[in-house]
């Protein structure tokens, strides 16, 4: 059924079609809010609050833009509520740490090298300025091309092209010591 369709039944309240876009999306959604939560049961439940927020907001939605946009736009938003609080609340991330290390103990030996590395790219992203930090996920970790960036972002491609520009510049920048640590 084409994706227009369940949206329009979703908006008259037919649960069937909101269920087939949720799982349509629910790995996206997740996976965007895991990017910058990097905390799986955090995620799941952000997630799960944005679908919700999708299903009481469908009324507001009037398909000027493709369904996947509007849902992204609002994960990207609700997450980054979710951190504004969580950084306001000056909450210790004993969670995240808990979670890290079971998931290192559990890692195989020769995946070690890669979360290392995965440590390190997330621990310089947060060093970044949101607005580079939120493109650079988007486009280079969550896939999204220049199109979906510019709506989901609101800004127009040539400042997606721009933005991402010197978002990748400032990481090398930023990730060039740890290179140079890594092979002398």
């Amino acid at each position: 059924m084409e994706e227009k369709v369940l949206v329009q039944r979703s908006q008259e309240g037919n649960e069937e079609a909101f269920a087939v876009l949720v799982n349509k999306y629910k790995t996206k959604v997740f996976n965007l809010a895991f990017s910058f939560t990097r905390n799986r049961d955090t995620a799941d439940d952000l997630a799960q609050e944005v679908f919700l927020k999708a299903y009481l907001s469908l009324s507001k939605f009037q398909l000027k833009s493709e369904f996947g946009t509007w849902l992204y736009r609002i994960t990207v938003n609700h997450t980054k509520d979710y951190l504004r609080k969580k950084i306001k609340m000056k909450e210790i991330h004993l969670d995240d740490l808990a979670v890290s290390q079971q998931e290192e103990r559990l890692v195989k030996e020769k995946k070690e090298d890669e979360e290392q590395k995965r440590k390190i790219l997330y621990r310089i992203l947060d060093q970044l300025p949101e607005k580079y930090r939120l493109i650079l996920i988007l486009r280079d970790i969550q896939g999204f091309s220049y199109e979906d960036l510019a709506k989901i972002l609101k800004i127009s491609p040539g400042t997606v092209d721009s933005r991402l520009h010197r978002a990748r510049k400032m990481l090398r920048q930023k990730i060039m010591p740890f290179l140079e640590r890594r092979h002398p």
